[in-house]
């Protein structure tokens, strides 16, 4: 289905792109700590951010800097509960250039969105670069039972839909076939590739062709070349 091409691509790009940012800022974090000044500030308020979902607090913080000015600055943590109390003392980082550009020295202040943005480009990249495996492993497959595959008449059962996939709402559909192996008698079944129209008024027949690896069945493929191409 084109869509599934234009997915691997979307999620593996974007997990590429959200990798890169994490990077970038990593190497701003890192230049900010090599001239940041520490001071100590006092939690004056918790700010609430309300969403559709819950209501998480962040911290507004007041620290006097080198030069004795006052600097007020809201931390970009949110979180319930609060992380901090009013009143709470607490480190600062800052800019000695721009006061205003200060973090709460914490490990979640400081590095927690270069984490989230690198695990979200790890889960993104690893979901897109998994489509480009499996095609991989199932052009192999196919090329291999072209060469050395052998072709069976299998009995046709169902066409039944693959719930363990969607896309756009949908659910493609599979065609179940099944075969006994007269070397051993173990019955086996065979479940075609996702299909994304329902095939059942182009089976004409109770025969569905299959090509296995006599060695080792599980490895086959559903023959579908009687089925029109899907445009979608």
């Amino acid at each position: 289905m084109k869509a599934l091409n234009v997915l691997k691509y979307i999620f593996t790009i974007c997990g590429l792109g959200m990798f890169l940012g994490s990077f970038f800022m990593y190497l701003s974090i890192n230049k900010f700590l090599k001239t940041a000044i520490m001071a100590q500030g006092t939690v004056v308020e918790l700010q609430s951010v309300r969403s559709a979902k819950s209501t998480t607090y962040k911290p507004l913080v007041t620290f006097n800097d080198k030069n004795g000015a006052k600097i007020e600055f809201t931390s970009g943590d949110s979180s319930n509960p609060p992380s901090y109390d009013v009143g709470e003392k607490i480190e600062v980082l800052y800019n000695p250039k721009k006061p205003q550009d200060a973090k709460i020295k914490s490990f979640s202040s400081l590095w927690m969105g270069v984490l989230i943005i690198c695990i979200a480009g790890a889960v993104f990249f690893a979901v897109g670069f998994s489509f480009f495996i499996s095609e991989k492993k199932k052009r192999a497959l196919i090329g291999f039972l072209k060469q050395n595959g052998t072709k069976i008449e299998t009995d046709f059962q169902s066409v039944n839909l693959n719930t363990s996939v969607k896309l756009n709402g949908r659910n493609p559909f599979q065609i179940l076939s099944q075969w006994q192996n007269p070397a051993t008698s173990k019955i086996h079944v065979f479940a075609s590739d996702d299909i994304w129209f329902d095939p059942t008024n182009f089976i004409k027949t109770n025969i569905i062709t299959v090509i296995i690896d006599k060695n080792n069945p599980k490895k086959y493929q559903v023959d579908l070349s009687f089925l029109p191409e899907s445009e979608s």
